[in-house]
Parts: C-alpha cells; structure tokens; sequence
C-alpha cells in the first residue's frame, strides 16, 4: 500500500475512540496487527496492539508506544499507521497484561 498520499492524523486526533481497531502496517508494508486499546493520554500513549492470530484468535497483544506508530487516514477515510517494526520483532516482544 503506498502511504504517501494518506493524511496523517493530528495530535488532536491520537484518541482511543480514533485510533482503536485502527490495523497496523509493518516495516515490510504487510498487516502486522490491530489496535486492540490505548493506555495513556497525548505523546506519552502506548498502543496495545495485538499480532499474529488469525480474526483475533490467538492473537498476542503487545504493547508499542505511540511514538513508534504514524497514525494516518486513506483515501476511504480508514484509520491506519505504519512502524518500522515487523511482524516477528512485534511477536518476540512480552506478551502485555493487563
């Protein structure tokens, strides 16, 4: 998916009511995950994301902070982000409880 064009989301914008289900892309541009929820509030955020699983079976939720996410909006409309972070490394990462 080319990101290029997508409107990324203001600071204003990075609130659990946008940015939960929003789908993760990783540093090789393939699905790596979900929001699942946000702890926090502003910059100091960390998303929960959950990896892996399959329709959220099994999935492992992770937590990344927000800073390591670029929140933006597609042609449609649609919530996403991008990392730099595989899917593998996201996977090797302690599994977050709650």
């Amino acid at each position: 998916m080319d990101h290029t064009n997508h409107v990324r989301l203001s600071s204003t914008e990075l609130t659990p009511a946008v940015l939960e289900g929003a789908t993760i892309y990783g540093a090789d541009d393939h699905k790596v995950g979900k929001v699942d929820h946000i702890h926090g509030a502003g910059a100091e955020s960390t998303a929960i994301i959950d990896v892996g699983g399959f329709l959220g079976i099994g999935a492992k939720p992770v937590a990344v902070p927000l800073t390591d996410l670029q929140f933006m909006r597609d042609e449609d409309g649609d919530v996403h982000a991008v990392t730099a972070w595989t899917k593998d490394q996201l996977k090797q990462m302690p599994e977050h409880r709650h």
